[in-house]
């Protein structure tokens, strides 16, 4: 048994011990082990308690993992363990049992009779209580025990506090870190993608989770996962999912964080990170900037991982509340870049139109009229087909300027673009054309539309060079998460494994459709006709 001596300088060490610590899963255990050793009990427990004062953490001494592992899940606070949370007071008994707020204890639960409890308070808040069972060497503890213990306790709340006030430095430190290394990334002209990598790293990373994910509108009613670090992130990044019934879109719905206590067991499988399995406790934080949100952050553990505390999510909102401005920075210079991209091909366009046009148009009258002079029926021949050949060169450089002046878009819509282009083709290779275009897959392309005219064109030029068609039909619609632009005809077709390389427009056709993330199917045999179909994933860029 100690000494009155030895328990006051144990208790002076114990003091020691616990300020030279700053780690605060090392002072919750150690304040445990003390605990224990001072009082000479067999079992101890420190009950971590939460904002709504039920027990968040429960860190023991004396029982082993397989113990713990039998008994199941932590206590919920009820009974003898409920009455020193409610009343905030040291507490001792001689047997549990026969105490009238006893509830008992669940199956595989070690014997208990003599019990002592006491809070562990910081700055006047309750943080949790100490729990001690089984004085080993006597029926019951003694007031010496309980002194000591009010002492110890005493104690450990400055080193908590301690301890969370060095986490708190730490953490701002570490975030304010990462938002330089962001905000750096920002200023040297770094692509988004590569934006969303560093703050789903720092995200991660700063909340120490087994995984990080960006969630952002990938086109109406949809996200895509921007970026992905760490469990599962490869299989995650790129993915597409509907707003409507995912974690996500309660998130930008609310603008509020959702705590998933275990993502396995939850209902919502849009989510790409719940349907991916393996994924237990989850924090989603809005990305929230000038009162609109722009995506969600999911900060998760793998399934029987460790739980997210209330620090854990205030970390996650303040630095998703930080990651949101240098997201939104990114997507405004990504438009500003696009931006000038146009301005830059209206000002071509216009050269073109106002320069080369003429000027050919100039050298095809005076041609004319030199024709006209001719006596010479050979050379009055050769005159009308270079004449012819400008006119050609003409309509194509009105075409290109169409395709550089997206303004023309804006106001025939893509739909109209691509009639006019089966008009000229009908025009030009006297081929009867039939348009069929689904509002809802040109209105999805509408950040495209200018390239897509272009692939049409392509494809339709190749009708008139080669095919030998009496008809053809262009079609645009929506097919799953795609969108498909189809040309097909009724011409004398040809075999794709005996196409020349290149030949054909096909490589132009494939190199267009490859730069939209596209890829082109070819569908010809000899006598039968060509289907080109060209399949188009939605436009992820931010809006």
């Amino acid at each position: 048994m100690m000494g009155q001596g030895d328990r006051t300088e144990r208790l002076l060490e114990a003091g020691l011990a616990l300020s030279s610590e700053l780690s605060l899963p090392a002072i919750l255990q150690r304040i445990v082990d003390l605990a224990v050793d001072l009082t000479g009990a067999r079992y101890g427990a420190l009950g971590i308690l939460g904002p709504d004062g039920t027990i968040t953490q429960f860190i023991t001494a004396g029982v082993t993992e397989e113990q713990r592992a039998a008994i199941g899940h932590l206590p919920v606070g009820r009974g003898i363990l409920g009455v020193l949370i409610e009343e905030a007071t040291p507490l001792r008994l001689r047997d549990i049992a026969a105490d009238p707020r006893s509830v008992g204890f669940p199956p595989n639960h070690p014997p208990m009779r003599s019990f002592l409890g006491a809070p562990v308070s910081a700055r006047g808040l309750v943080f949790g209580n100490l729990y001690l069972t089984e004085k080993q060497d006597a029926a019951a503890f003694t007031d010496q025990d309980e002194r000591a213990l009010v002492m110890l306790a005493g104690q450990a709340g400055v080193a908590i506090e301690n301890a969370r006030l060095f986490e708190e430095a730490r953490d701002r430190a570490r975030r304010l870190e990462a938002i330089r290394e962001i905000a750096t990334a920002i200023l040297a002209g770094s692509d988004p993608d590569r934006m969303l990598r560093l703050v789903a790293r720092h995200a991660r990373e700063l909340v120490g989770a087994d995984l990080a994910t960006l969630a952002v509108p990938a086109g109406p009613g949809e996200l895509v996962v921007g970026a992905a670090d760490g469990l599962h992130a490869e299989e995650l990044a790129g993915t597409t999912f509907p707003i409507e019934g995912s974690v996500s879109g309660e998130v930008i719905r609310t603008a509020k964080t959702v705590a998933v206590a275990d993502a396995t067991t939850d209902e919502r499988v849009r989510q790409p990170a719940l349907r991916a399995g393996g994924i237990g406790p989850a924090l989603f934080a809005p990305l929230a900037v000038r009162g609109s949100v722009l995506g969600t952050l999911l900060v998760a553990n793998a399934a029987g991982g460790r739980s997210f505390g209330e620090g854990d999510v205030q970390l996650t909102e303040t630095f998703a509340e930080q990651a949101a401005v240098a997201v939104e920075h990114a997507r405004l210079q990504q438009k500003l870049g696009r931006l000038a991209v146009l301005e830059d091909r209206e000002r071509i366009a216009k050269e073109l139109h106002d320069g080369v046009i003429q000027s050919l148009f100039a050298v095809g009258l005076g041609l004319q009229g030199s024709a006209m002079l001719a006596r010479d029926p050979e050379l009055q021949r050769r005159i009308g087909g270079a004449v012819e050949e400008l006119d050609r060169v003409i309509g194509d450089l009105r075409n290109y300027i169409f395709g550089l002046r997206p303004g023309i878009l804006a106001d025939r819509q893509l739909d109209q673009a691509l009639r006019r282009l089966a008009e000229e083709l009908e025009h030009k290779a006297d081929v009867v054309t039939v348009v069929e275009v689904d509002p809802a897959a040109a209105a999805a392309l509408a950040e495209v539309a200018a390239e897509v005219v272009q692939l049409a064109r392509e494809a339709l030029s190749n009708v008139s060079r080669h095919a030998q068609a009496t008809t053809c039909r262009v079609s645009l619609y929506e097919e799953g998460a795609t969108v498909v632009l189809e040309i097909d005809d009724d011409g004398q077709g040809f075999d794709p494994a005996t196409a020349r390389p290149g030949g054909q427009g096909l490589g132009n056709l494939r190199a267009r459709a490859q730069a939209l993330g596209g890829r082109v199917e070819l569908d010809s045999h000899p006598g039968e006709g060509t289907r080109v179909r060209v399949q188009l994933t939605r436009p992820s860029l931010p809006t």
